[in-house]
């Protein structure tokens, strides 16, 4: 397994990420709403050049920000490789490995593994966990760190299991919040949710079930709720990477982009429509490697103190 790492300036622990050209990305079958082979086939060429370009921005504006980023060899018959967020859930040096639903993505699973092994060998990662037989877990795709909070919240019902809510919490170490999805457009929960490091989150209501939205209403104040519309949804503006204070996404509207401005953050947009053919975007382009929770960061606190000066 070939991972590549990007030099970055370590300084100011950049945030790490878990990369994958998309050599061989495609929609070559469907498994979701927006995944059209035969729109695909017809414009093939085209679309696979626009993709490594689109893919390559991402890259170049994360990097820029100051981001470390590892990557992962593409292999051929794997066109969603390229979406590593799907990998696994990342925490504390921890790794949950994902187990698909589709077996279209399946065969994923063990260049996944294979990958974090490699990750580990080099110190990156420290753990590789293993989640419970039966249960599906769609990786940081359906599992959001929220660092303010001190939680995930996990995407359930159309790609993963809530009972994978139960394994997190005793492995990690921290709340794990189920929230069923409702529709299928927005199959994983990165689609459709972002939390953002203030303690806002971005949601799309109707992405979620009455239960689901109540579970956020009960963990996030009004003021700190940035609900969006049908067209920001639809163009994916909740599935963003937040680097620090900037967050990068494919395209927000002007409202949105005024509403993160005011908030304190820049916005970059960075166009990642071909992605959208097969349901993703930017965060689905990413694994965070480096999620800390609180009580790591307490540790990592005292440790950085007790060090000797240098």
């Amino acid at each position: 397994m070939n991972i590549h790492a990007t030099p970055a300036d370590t300084t100011n622990n950049p945030p790490r990420y878990l990369m994958c050209p998309p050599r061989y990305f495609a929609v070559s079958y469907s498994i979701n709403p927006w995944m059209d082979p035969n729109a695909w086939a017809s414009r093939a060429a085209d679309l696979h050049a626009q993709a490594e370009r689109q893919w390559t921005s991402l890259r170049r504006v994360l990097s820029g920000l100051g981001a470390a980023v590892e990557t992962l060899e593409p292999e051929p018959g794997l066109p969603d490789l390229v979406f590593t967020a799907n990998a696994a859930v990342v925490l504390d040096g921890k790794v949950v490995p994902a187990r698909f639903r589709h077996g279209e993505r399946q065969n994923e699973e063990p260049v996944f593994q294979a990958s974090f092994r490699a990750l580990k060998a080099r110190g990156r990662v420290d753990e590789i966990l293993r989640l419970p037989d039966g249960v599906m877990l769609e990786g940081a795709g359906d599992c959001i760190f929220d660092r303010r909070r001190n939680l995930f919240w996990m995407g359930c019902g159309f790609r993963s299991d809530a009972a994978a809510a139960a394994m997190l919490e005793l492995e990690l170490g921290v709340r794990c919040l189920a929230l069923p999805l409702a529709d299928p457009r927005f199959y994983h929960l990165d689609t459709a949710f972002c939390a953002l490091p203030c303690g806002a989150v971005i949601y799309y209501p109707r992405a979620f079930t009455a239960a689901a939205l109540a579970a956020i209403y009960e963990c996030v104040a009004p003021a700190d709720r940035i609900a969006l519309g049908a067209a920001d949804a639809a163009h994916f503006a909740a599935n963003a990477v937040c680097v620090g204070r900037t967050i990068v996404l494919s395209s927000a509207s002007a409202e949105l982009q005024r509403e993160l401005e005011r908030r304190g953050y820049a916005v970059v947009e960075t166009p990642l429509d071909v992605f959208q053919k097969s349901g993703g975007s930017a965060c689905c382009l990413t694994l965070r490697l480096d999620h800390r929770s609180s009580a790591a960061q307490a540790i990592d606190a005292v440790q950085a103190v007790a060090a000797p000066a240098r």
